[in-house]
């Protein structure tokens, strides 16, 4: 009886949940149809071209979705979408700046291709990108986040990235191993709420495991950039780094610290990697990256075990706000004739729309981009995630958008390559120091190796950077 109660109440929340995405969808098509010039025909239907380097967790569902539009709103309408997947971003910036260039076999624009800012500026520049303010009005604009709007305006006003799915960046915790830590010692999952917290429970994790790395920092740029705007500067003046900020030396303290005394991994690669193998407790990473962590640990002795993986909310600096980081590319159009813009809006309205945009991003760590599909997905939709790790993403994402600030990096000429050189130069000084570290060990008290190696160790690093 309880089996067959608890069917009738999935159900009950099944046929509530797409009701409601029904009126959400009439009305959002409503409102996309309105102005509609005659610029189609379905007996000769437009044709776009739509490059995406969406690779496991969303090429299928992208593609399915492309699929549904041709067979409906697609059919009816006069247009037909055509998808080219493209290996990863870097791949396809390559290919669009190849096009801007005119280099020698380079491909036709796409009509419409998945970008991110930094490139999409430079789109801009060379006049190749529609306005979006020219395919959507001000109220259709309304209906979606508004922090993932404004990232898309890269002049003025002007909208030339639609968002169709933000990540973040969250601390994965294995808990299995975290609670027989925290039953010894006391540190408590409250304690990784802050950086600080962090180091201080790394030292001691890296004693009671004797010897092993509590936590790997995937992108050290984001964590510096992300740890600037909590404590209220920035990272990036007129395209130079604030190092001589003491807000760095805060930042410098949260990796450099744990990573020579051993509590912090010094890697190159994804944190996952880590987890699998019980080589770290906690990893700092996109939310993007769920579907990556196994469900089995595999140590280096071959013994395999299961664990739970707890997500929390980006950690702040003591004393600072919650801000954190959104990520993600967006839909951009490319310059062609008035039927093709048109179409391409079209469709991106669609593809948008509450109800298919949930059904891109519900079995990943990605966040919907419109409110109403935001507030469905939250009040009706988490209960039909089937992967629990899925889901635990999405309460703490629903947590994070409740009580944080989301954020976009600036957009300036060298930025990827000042990301670069930072993240090279902090880890290289950091993994010089722990081998130093590692070699005073033999003759020296950790404290006194440690204060050995430490000494200088930040104004070099500036140094380098200078």
């Amino acid at each position: 009886m309880k089996e067959h109660a608890d069917m009738k109440k999935r159900k009950a929340i099944i046929t509530k949940y797409f009701c409601l995405l029904l009126l959400v969808g009439l009305i959002f098509a409503l409102i996309s149809g309105c102005g509609d010039n005659d610029l189609l025909d379905p007996r000769n239907p437009v044709t776009l071209t739509l490059w995406h380097p969406y690779g496991q967790m969303l090429r299928g569902g992208i593609e399915a979705l492309i699929e549904e539009f041709n067979d409906t709103v697609g059919a009816d309408r006069g247009i037909i979408v055509q998808t080219t997947y493209i290996a990863n971003a870097s791949e396809l910036n390559s290919m669009l700046l190849a096009t801007v260039n005119d280099d020698p076999g380079a491909p036709e624009y796409p009509d419409i291709a998945i970008v991110y800012p930094r490139i999409g500026i430079t789109l801009v520049e060379n006049d190749i990108l529609v306005d979006l303010t020219t395919q959507f009005s001000d109220e259709e604009l309304s209906l979606y986040v508004q922090s993932f709007i404004e990232e898309g305006r890269l002049i003025d006003d002007s909208l030339y990235i639609l968002p169709i799915a933000k990540s973040t960046e969250v601390l994965y915790v294995n808990v299995t191993i975290f609670d027989r830590f925290s039953a010894d010692t006391g540190v408590t999952l409250s304690q990784l709420a802050t950086f600080e917290g962090i180091v201080d429970a790394a030292e001691k994790y890296h004693i009671w495991s004797d010897g092993c790395n509590f936590i790997h920092i995937g992108e050290l740029f984001n964590m510096a950039m992300t740890g600037f705007m909590q404590l209220g500067e920035d990272f990036t003046t007129d395209g130079r780094l604030n190092l001589s900020s003491p807000v760095f030396e805060r930042v410098w303290n949260a990796y450099y610290t744990p990573s020579v005394r051993g509590g912090s991994a010094i890697f190159d690669g994804f944190g996952n990697i880590l987890v699998a193998s019980g080589e770290a407790v906690c990893v700092l990473g996109t939310s993007a990256s769920i579907s990556f962590y196994p469900e089995i640990i595999t140590y280096a002795d071959n013994t395999k075990e299961e664990y739970e993986l707890v997500i929390l909310p980006q950690p702040i600096f003591e004393g600072g706000e919650r801000v954190a980081l959104q990520r993600g590319g967006g839909l951009c159009v490319f310059k062609t004739n008035a039927s093709r813009e048109y179409a391409a809006g079209v469709f991106l309205k669609w593809l948008t729309d509450p109800e298919q945009n949930l059904r891109f991003i519900a079995q990943t760590g990605y966040m919907p981009v419109t409110e109403a599909a935001y507030n469905i997905f939250m009040e009706h939709g988490i209960e039909l995630v089937t992967d629990p790790n899925v889901r635990n993403m999405h309460e703490t994402i629903a947590q994070m958008k409740r009580d944080y600030v989301f954020y976009f990096p600036p957009v300036f000429d060298g930025f990827e390559e000042l990301t670069r050189s930072f993240n090279q130069a902090f880890m290289r000084e950091t993994e010089n120091s722990r081998q130093e570290f590692l070699n005073l060990l033999e003759s020296h008290e950790p404290e006194t190796a440690y204060e050995i190696v430490s000494d200088g160790a930040i104004e070099r690093f500036r140094s380098t950077l200078r």
